[in-house]
């Protein structure tokens, strides 16, 4: 369940890096996935707009320069301080705009089998990027570009697809695990399939996607991600 409304909201919020540099590697990892999924699903959101859409870009600039680093060496400072001032303005930018299909996948991952949100974004990431690129191409692009895993030279279309490439890329070095690497028995993942893919449509982030996809569709993409 989603709990929203304005008892949820804080009055202040303390965004301070320093706090983040006892982080393990794999914690790291996962939350800066996580940041950069909120900017990109803000930015190609169908409720995307002007306010949402420039702190989304900052943000994957940003970390596109910056996760690599940091998960290296978490006592890499400016790093840190990088990827938590992106981290805040990818939460701004969604909250402004919405987050979509990954989100709305990745839930029911986490409930079921008690997988970190953010590791479970990563696990979806680039599968849903390549299935929900054909809607929304010169979105994706600029994102690419922003990322640094396209140039301006670039059509929409190489730079779209350069984007799922460089998800791909970075869940390798930040050595993202499948669901089945992780640990999490076939037959139960695969006999759960239609009620996760019934609860991720529920959730309603699905419908903010470029691409809305059918219960079908995001049971195919939950088998493609497994192995």
């Amino acid at each position: 369940m989603l709990c929203p409304g304005p008892a949820f909201l804080p009055a202040a919020a303390v965004v301070d890096f320093e706090l983040t540099l006892s982080m393990p590697a794999r914690l790291t990892a996962d939350t800066g996935v996580d940041a950069l999924t909120h900017a990109v699903e803000a930015y190609v959101s169908r409720k995307a707009n002007p306010f949402s859409d420039g702190l989304a870009l900052n943000a994957i600039r940003t970390i596109g320069r910056r996760l690599r680093r940091v998960y290296a060496d978490g006592g890499d400072l400016e790093a840190r301080e990088a990827m938590m001032l992106a981290a805040t303005q990818a939460g701004i930018a969604f909250s402004n705009s919405s987050v979509a299909l990954v989100h709305g996948m990745s839930r029911p991952i986490g409930a079921h089998f008690h997988v970190a949100h953010g590791l479970s974004n990563a696990m979806l990431f680039p599968a849903v990027t390549a299935f929900s690129v054909p809607a929304a191409e010169s979105r994706y692009a600029v994102c690419a570009r922003a990322l640094g895993a396209a140039t301006d030279g670039d059509s929409d279309a190489l730079a779209a697809d350069r984007l799922v490439e460089a998800l791909r890329a970075l869940c390798k070095d930040l050595e993202v695990p499948t669901p089945q690497v992780h640990g999490i028995d076939k037959d139960e993942w695969f006999g759960l399939l239609p009620l996760m893919a019934e609860q991720a449509l529920a959730s309603g982030s699905p419908a903010d996607n470029p691409v809305v996809p059918t219960v079908d569709e995001i049971q195919d993409l939950y088998a493609q991600i497994y192995a």
